[in-house]
């Protein structure tokens, strides 16, 4: 079977680590051994995805196992196939992702990727206490053990020792309350960062600013 590439040679960038981040939450590697797939509700990864990549593909619509709708991008690429299961992404990969092998200094583009893919921030006033705005930070995923390597993660390089994992409707999540999820926006949004998903970063921020006790980063984001 011929195997078809954009004939890229990929290696570790800011860029890549993000996109890498989308691959191991909405993404999947047909087992064909060429063909990659991402699949989301938010057309804007996947046109960050064909910009990012530089390729050239067609944004589909299609039905999802839930009676739902969502948009995808399917396209060949050996190079990137090849570097993502080097990686440690797989076909099939959803309860047997472990691991990510991506260079710490780039885990926060790489956690933004996964952010914008199966992450989540949502945020309530709390009625015990009026003046108090709770928010939250989730990462979601099908296998616990890739949950355990990010959490531990979070903890060797940004120094975060909370984050729980639970239970959710269809997966587990990992779950960061607002001091915690001060520190991973920071980390993720740091001064001129490339790509992100414009709605998720803008929601985040708008917590950030109704948070009455947020005090540190509000209206400008970290430097790393």
């Amino acid at each position: 079977m011929r195997r078809y590439s954009y004939k890229k040679n990929y290696a570790w960038t800011p860029e890549v680590a993000y996109i890498t981040g989308i691959f191991a939450s909405d993404g999947c590697l047909l087992n064909n051994g060429r063909h990659l797939n991402i699949t989301s509700r938010d057309t804007e990864i996947l046109e960050l995805a064909i910009k990012t990549l530089g390729i050239r593909a067609k944004i589909g619509t299609k039905k999802n196992g839930f009676g739902g709708t969502g948009s995808y991008i399917q396209f060949s690429d050996v190079s990137l196939y090849d570097f993502l299961l080097k990686a440690g992404l797989t076909p099939a990969k959803s309860k047997t992702i472990a691991k990510v092998d991506v260079p710490d200094d780039l885990f926060g583009d790489f956690l933004r990727g996964l952010f914008d893919g199966d992450g989540t921030v949502y945020g309530y006033w709390d009625r015990r206490w009026r003046s108090s705005f709770m928010y939250y930070v989730e990462f979601t995923s099908a296998s616990n053990t890739f949950l355990e390597w990010l959490q531990a993660k979070n903890k060797e390089l940004i120094g975060i020792k909370g984050g729980k994992i639970k239970p959710g409707v269809r997966a587990l999540k990992l779950s960061y309350s607002k001091c915690d999820s001060q520190i991973l926006f920071s980390y993720m949004y740091y001064k001129n960062c490339p790509p992100s998903l414009s709605r998720k970063r803008k929601k985040f921020t708008e917590f950030l600013n109704i948070d009455p006790n947020y005090k540190v980063f509000i209206g400008r984001v970290a430097e790393r």
